[in-house]
């Protein structure tokens, strides 16, 4: 019963069985893996991040109040001693930290305090009445204040080693970093050494509302451990379990015999069928019943081909028979010209005749090309077609006339319509440079164009140099005639009136 079931309902089955303890196990350790101490650590480090934020704040605030205070007073009265005082007790408590400030005028003089480097400079440089911060390197933190006016201004210095030591927050076990960030700038305060590559960390950053500054505070989270370890494997188990037995399963099932079936299809030849052992042989229901299915159609395929064959024949003998018809019946014609062209009784007429052979003669030569060429679908040669036009030209030319036909043609292919119109435009240019002069010579040449599907015809002649006989002629007889020809060829026919060069862009359908 289950060797008739259809395959999808055998992997299915299998791959269903084989997952679902691995699918269990590792739910399970994802679940105890989500129950680990992240949570209750991330809620002590927001506590603790919070408290160190308020004693940063709180101290930076303070200071930083007592100075605009003492701004303040000095901007009004520069010998305020007790107010420079006041300051200076305010940080006399810190000073043992290495704590210092500095107040200055407007020319970076200073009025109060200790300088420090770079405290003149930076004092100078903020917006009025604003607390701007700047982190020197991973040594410290500058702070700046201003009166309104901005002639007095105060910058105070606080050490790293300082800061670190008041943000530390009480009854905080685990091991962390902090650090001040200001933009791109970073003040490492406590350092959190890196312990393994698989170490993972939680962060939090609180707003200290001073100049932009932000404390950053790291712990590191549970390691990894057996729990999580378990977590991780066993979905790379589970993967190379189901892709195993997906291998296996698919494998017996479907490639061995499906590749099987195609070595029997590729040695496949009309007339023969598969071996029908082999077909039952197959494991998979569907595809012996495609197997099956490969016999009938075989069977169909040779009574079809059989069939193709025979009316192939018969399709080359007709398109012979016809080919023969067609040029028996442009010999008749060229005959027929031929013959009335004796009987003309004046010159006129005679090369009236002449000019209609040459376009008979035309025709012939492209379908003579276009049969030689059936065999091999690549369209008509225009090398052999022009030449022998050239060569039927010249020797239907007038009585007294000297036609000389240069040829550089390329050995380009073009389909039979193409042909024809080629032939005839270059037919009607040569006869209208005959009837210009008695004495011709022309130069025809077929080169690549802009790609690969066009090449560009040329024909140029000193006959065809604009003048009044020329047009007239054109206007009269062959204008017509030429701008209809070159509308069937799809492109625009141009004309050098200078050098009597026509050029057009025919489409090719290949190069020898």
């Amino acid at each position: 019963m289950f060797a008739r079931w259809p395959t999808g309902a055998k992997l299915f089955l299998i791959l269903s069985i084989a997952l679902l303890p691995l699918a269990l196990i590792a739910i399970f350790a994802t679940l105890r893996v989500t129950q680990i101490a992240d949570t209750e650590l991330r809620s002590h480090l927001r506590v603790a991040a919070a408290e160190s934020t308020r004693a940063i704040a709180i101290e930076l605030v303070g200071d930083m109040t007592a100075l605009r205070v003492a701004v303040d007073a000095l901007n009004v009265d520069k010998g305020d001693a007790p107010s420079c005082a006041r300051a200076q007790g305010v940080f006399a408590q810190q000073s043992a930290a290495g704590t210092s400030f500095v107040i200055v005028d407007r020319r970076g003089k200073p009025i109060c305090g200790e300088p420090f480097p770079g405290a003149a400079a930076f004092a100078r440089q903020s917006e009025s009445g604003a607390i701007s911060a700047r982190i020197v390197d991973d040594r410290g933190l500058m702070l700046r204040i201003s009166d309104r006016s901005n002639r007095v201004a105060a910058a105070a210095w606080f050490p790293a080693a300082f800061l670190g030591t008041i943000s530390r927050p009480s009854g905080f076990a685990p091991d962390y970093g902090s650090a001040l960030t200001l933009g791109d700038e970073r003040l490492t305060l406590d350092t959190l050494d890196r312990e393994s590559a698989l170490e993972r960390r939680e962060s939090v950053r609180n707003d200290l509302g001073i100049g932009g500054l932000m404390l950053e505070m790291q712990v590191r989270s549970a390691p990894i451990g057996s729990p999580l370890l378990i977590a991780l494997a066993l979905p790379l188990l589970m993967w190379a379990a189901a892709s195993a037995i997906s291998w296996f399963v698919v494998d017996r099932l479907l490639i061995a015999p499906l590749r099987a079936l195609r070595g029997s299809i590729a040695a496949y030849s009309p007339g023969d069928q598969p071996d029908p052992a082999m077909l039952r042989a197959l494991p998979a229901q569907e595809i012996r019943e495609l197997g099956d299915t490969f016999r009938a159609l075989s069977r169909t395929v040779a009574i079809h081909e059989a069939g193709l064959a025979e009316g192939l024949v018969r399709q080359t003998k007709l398109t012979r028979e016809v080919h023969h018809r067609v040029k028996n019946n442009l010999q008749v014609i060229a005959s027929l010209i031929n013959f009335h062209a004796r009987g003309a009784k004046s010159a006129e007429a005679t090369q009236a005749y002449a000019s209609i052979q040459r376009r008979v003669d035309a025709l012939a030569v492209v379908h003579r090309y276009h049969y030689a060429e059936m065999e091999e679908n690549r369209g008509v040669a225009l090398r052999a077609v022009l030449g022998e036009l050239a060569s039927s030209i010249r020797a239907t030319a007038p009585e007294g006339a000297r036609v000389a036909i240069v040829l550089d043609i390329d050995p380009y292919h073009v389909t039979q319509d193409v042909a024809v119109a080629v032939a005839f435009l270059v037919t009607e240019l040569i006869e209208l440079a005959m009837t210009c002069a008695p004495e011709v010579q022309v130069r025809m040449s077929l080169k690549p164009g802009g790609d690969d599907t066009r090449a560009v015809l040329r024909l140029s002649s000193r006959a065809l140099v604009d003048d009044d006989p020329l047009r007239d002629r054109l206007q009269h007889r062959y204008g017509r005639v030429i701008e209809g020809l070159s509308r069937q060829l799809r492109a625009t026919l141009q004309h050098d009136p200078l050098t009597g060069a026509y050029e057009i862009a025919i489409a090719v359908t290949g190069v020898e």
